[in-house]
């Protein structure tokens, strides 16, 4: 938990920096997040690199776990069901392509706003942003009291990078390969399922 309160800490330290201006906003157009998140992708994979036992781990994998990012999917679907009932004012199509967003707020924001314009698209970001600090944070509470895949299918497309490292922090380097294979899974999904969702 300590571990997760650190992270959002750095995460509100940034919102902070960037709305005071304490960085030139020119320095974040170099795309500096992105070398930074690609250095912190670089050290967790050292990690895993360097413990043999994990990279023979995936032998003892069961195949069923393949199976984790379709069942995330269905999962989060199923829980856009409930809010489309719960908040009538979105039909059921609406909350299906929030929904498909699975995390990754700024490519499924960005078409849900062309799509179905800027207030959908903004419930989106704000949606899929709320996925990932829970996962940051709940991350131990979650393995605490439903097992080592639950943190892994709350954290959607975010497995293989932003969320890797509490992930591998709390399910053990086990179950490294297996999110970033979730990661990727679902990551890929975004692009069809918000699509498809926002022309029905």
């Amino acid at each position: 938990m300590k571990g997760s309160l650190i992270i959002i800490g750095f995460f509100i330290s940034g919102i902070l920096v960037g709305y005071f201006r304490l960085i030139a906003p020119e320095a974040m157009d170099s795309h500096l997040s992105f070398y930074i998140l690609c250095g912190l992708m670089f050290f967790v994979g050292m990690s895993v690199g360097c413990d043999t036992k994990t990279l023979l781990s995936l032998r003892k994998l069961d195949p069923r776990i393949m199976l984790l990012p379709f069942a995330t999917i269905l999962g989060t679907l199923a829980g856009c069901t409930v809010a489309a009932v719960l908040l009538p004012r979105l039909n059921l199509t609406d909350c299906y392509a929030v929904g498909s967003g699975l995390g990754y707020y700024s490519l499924s924001s960005i078409i849900i706003t062309q799509y179905k314009g800027a207030e959908l698209g903004t419930i989106a970001l704000v949606s899929n942003i709320l996925r990932e600090i829970i996962a940051l944070l709940a991350a131990p509470l979650l393995f605490r009291w439903f097992g080592r895949l639950a943190p892994i299918s709350t954290g959607g497309a975010t497995t293989m990078d932003t969320t890797l490292p509490i992930i591998t922090n709390v399910c053990g380097k086990d179950f490294v390969i297996v999110s970033i294979f979730h990661g990727c899974i679902t990551d890929f999904s975004v692009t069809f399922l918000v699509t498809l969702f926002c022309m029905i």
